[in-house]
């Protein structure tokens, strides 16, 4: 196992993983539109097995096993070993038949041809080697079986992400995002992932775009819906690594430069910004 690899497994069983089960319902409701997208990409069918690759708390196995039903089969896997374990609990209280595995999904972990169908909002873009870690998925799917996930387009295109870094561009030094390192915007670029799905054996590689708001805050106040983004900003995401080694002072300024970036777009709707994703489908031999 890479250096680079353990640190994103460390990063999830850690401080991310952490803030990550805390503010999960938060997260699943703000994505949620984003993975039914890859969902209706993905079309699973009843009867078909399916792996959830980087399932989180389990929201959208749970969606996969009600597609497939009583017939099917579903295995979600998560580096996580928070997620995992909330992901297990809700499965018993839903009565739901999916397996969840505390697993790294870019290693051999399944027969071959043991799937119809590979799924994920957005879970594949942590690999260190994304091109051996989808050749070894591939490898899991029956020939002809289908590939369809959910990925960011750009930061420039994901308000979500750079609004608050710009409120703080003049307050804390920043470094650009590396969109070939494992990270959010690791598949950005469409060129890339049809490279990387090609050399790793998939065919018919394709890439839809989607966007759909994203509900940063709410409240029946202009300063409600700030402080409850505010709040969201500061748990997930950049910021909250970005100020961690800074002085209460710098702290302070951002706070306020945050929040009055957010205050500026409220609205009656609450303070939406833009997201941006590609659906990307394809399939195996």
């Amino acid at each position: 196992m890479t250096a680079t690899n353990q640190q994103q497994i460390n990063d999830w069983n850690g401080p991310v993983g952490a803030r990550w089960l805390t503010y999960n319902d938060w997260l699943d409701e703000r994505t949620a539109a984003y993975g039914q997208a890859a969902f209706a990409a993905a079309a699973p069918q009843a009867g078909e097995a399916v792996l959830d690759i980087g399932c989180g708390a389990g929201a959208t196995s749970f969606e996969l096993a009600r597609a497939v039903g009583s017939g099917g089969r579903v295995v979600g896997v998560d580096v996580s070993e928070p997620l995992v374990g909330r992901a297990r609990e809700r499965a018993q209280a839903l009565s739901l038949p999916v397996e969840f595995r505390l697993a790294d999904a870019s290693r051999p972990l399944f027969a071959p041809h043991s799937f119809d169908l590979l799924y994920s909002r957005f879970g594949v873009m942590f690999f260190d080697d994304p091109v051996a870690a989808f050749a070894e998925l591939r490898r899991a799917l029956k020939p002809g079986g289908r590939l369809a996930f959910a990925c960011w387009k750009a930061p420039a295109e994901n308000d979500w992400y750079v609004l608050p870094l710009n409120a703080i561009r003049g307050i804390v030094e920043q470094d650009a995002v590396d969109t070939d390192a494992p990270g959010p915007f690791a598949f950005s670029d469409p060129q890339r992932v049809v490279r990387v799905l090609g050399e790793a054996g998939f065919e018919g590689v394709e890439l839809q775009p989607f966007e759909a708001p994203f509900y940063y805050g709410r409240g029946d106040s202009r300063e409600a819906m700030t402080e409850d983004a505010l709040s969201q900003v500061f748990r997930v995401g950049p910021i909250a690594r970005l100020l961690a080694v800074q002085t209460d002072e710098v702290r302070d300024k951002a706070t306020v430069a945050i929040r009055e970036a957010l205050s500026g777009i409220a609205t009656g709707q609450g303070i939406v910004v833009s997201g941006a994703t590609w659906v990307v489908t394809a399939r195996a031999p």
